[in-house]
C-alpha cells in the first residue's frame, strides 16, 4: 500500500479533474451563472492587476512586451513572419494594439523567438 500525505483521496482528485476539464479545454468559463466567475480586470485598474506580479523592480518596456508576446504566442508560433504572427495573435484573442504593432513590422523578416520579436517592437529599449 502506498502512503502519501495527500489532502484529497484519489477519487476526489479524479472528480476535480472532471470538473475542470471543460474550463481547461475551452479556455473560458463554463459556469451557468455569472456570479461564480471571477470579476474581469477593469480599464482603470493598476497594470499589476492585469498580469503576473514579478519579483524585484518593475520590468522595463522590453521585458513587458516580451512577457506579453510569450504569453499570447507560446512556443508553437515560431519561427514565423510578422504577418503570420499577427494572424496568430488575432486568432488567440490578443489585444488589437499588439497585433497591429506586429503586423506593421517589415515583411519577409522571420522571427525565431518572442525575444527577437520584442526587440523589433522596442528597438530603443532592448
Amino acid at each position: 500500500m502506498q502512503r502519501r500525505s495527500d489532502r484529497l483521496s484519489a477519487h476526489r482528485d479524479d472528480e476535480m479533474k472532471t470538473e475542470l476539464q471543460g474550463l481547461l479545454r475551452s479556455g473560458h468559463s463554463t459556469r451557468v451563472t455569472e456570479w461564480h466567475d471571477p470579476e474581469p480586470v477593469a480599464d482603470d485598474d493598476p497594470e499589476v492587476a492585469g498580469g503576473p506580479v514579478l519579483p524585484g523592480p518593475a520590468p522595463g518596456r522590453f521585458e513587458a512586451v516580451r512577457l506579453e508576446l510569450g504569453r499570447q504566442l507560446g512556443r508553437t508560433a515560431f519561427p514565423a513572419t510578422a504577418a503570420g504572427l499577427a494572424g496568430t495573435l488575432r486568432e488567440r484573442g490578443a489585444p488589437d494594439r499588439l497585433a497591429d504593432l506586429v503586423a506593421g513590422l517589415p515583411e519577409g523578416t522571420v522571427f525565431r523567438t518572442a525575444s527577437e520579436l520584442a526587440r523589433a517592437l522596442t528597438p530603443d529599449d532592448a
